[in-house]
C-alpha cells in the first residue's frame, strides 16, 4: 500500500514529503519540475488537471491536491503521528485558520511572482514591479500571522505539527528566511527548531538544502 506524490525539490511538495517521512509512509516521488515548462507540467496532469505540484495519489487510486489539503488529510488520517490537533483539540480552530491563511494569503502570491507575464504581459518594468510588490505583500502577511500566533516550541505549542512543516518551507521562499525572521520574530525560533529536527536532517539535505545565512 504505497503513495505516489508528484513533486519537486524545493517546491510545495516538500512539506508533504516531510510529513510522510515523519509518519513513516511508503511513498515514491515522481519528480515534476513544473516551472521548467509544459513537458514537466504534463507529467502531473494525470493526477491534477491544474498541472501543479503537489499531487498525491492515495493507495486507493484517489488523487488529492493542494498542499494544505494534503497536509491536513495526513494529520487526520494518521493521528498516532501527532502532526495536527484532532477535531476536539482546543488548538484545532487556530490550526485550520493558519493552514488556510498560508495558501490563501501567501502561497497564492508565488503563482503571480513566478511568472508575472501571466498578469502584465511582456512589459519588463511591470514584471519587476509585480515581483517587488508581491515580495512586500508576502512579508506583510508573515508579519500579520506573527502578530496573532503565540508559539511555544512550535507554532501551536509544544508539539510539532504539519503547520510547522508548511511554514518552514514557505518561509524559505522569497523574501526568504532572513526577511521572515525580521517580520515574524515570534515564529522564527520555532522554524529553526523545525530546520534542526534530527529525524529530518537527511531529508532536508536531499529535498531542500538550506543555509540560514
Amino acid at each position: 500500500m504505497s503513495f505516489t506524490l508528484y513533486g519537486a525539490a524545493g517546491s510545495g511538495s516538500v512539506p508533504v514529503e516531510a510529513a510522510m517521512t515523519l509518519i513513516g509512509l511508503d511513498y515514491r516521488v515522481i519528480e515534476a519540475v513544473t516551472w521548467e515548462g509544459d513537458a514537466e507540467r504534463d507529467k502531473v496532469a494525470v493526477a491534477n488537471p491544474m498541472r501543479q505540484v503537489p499531487a498525491l495519489v492515495l493507495p486507493s487510486g484517489e488523487a488529492l491536491t493542494e498542499s494544505a489539503a494534503i497536509l491536513s488529510w495526513l494529520a487526520d488520517a494518521y493521528p498516532e503521528a501527532r502532526l495536527g490537533p484532532t477535531i476536539n483539540d482546543p488548538r484545532r480552530a487556530q490550526f485550520l485558520r493558519w493552514m488556510t491563511f498560508i495558501p490563501a494569503a501567501i502561497y497564492s502570491m508565488f503563482w503571480v511572482r513566478d511568472e508575472p507575464s501571466r498578469l502584465v504581459g511582456d512589459d519588463a518594468a511591470a514584471q519587476e514591479q509585480v515581483k517587488r510588490r508581491t515580495a512586500e505583500r508576502i512579508a506583510e502577511c508573515w508579519r500579520v500571522m506573527d502578530s496573532h500566533i503565540r508559539p511555544g516550541r512550535f507554532l501551536l505549542g509544544e508539539e510539532l505539527s504539519v503547520l510547522d512543516l508548511y511554514v518552514a518551507v514557505a518561509s524559505r521562499w522569497t523574501p526568504r528566511r532572513a526577511r521572515f525572521s525580521i517580520e515574524a520574530p515570534g515564529m522564527a525560533d520555532a522554524m529553526r527548531r523545525v530546520d534542526d529536527l534530527p529525524e529530518l536532517q537527511a531529508f532536508w539535505s536531499e529535498r531542500f538544502p538550506f543555509d540560514d545565512a
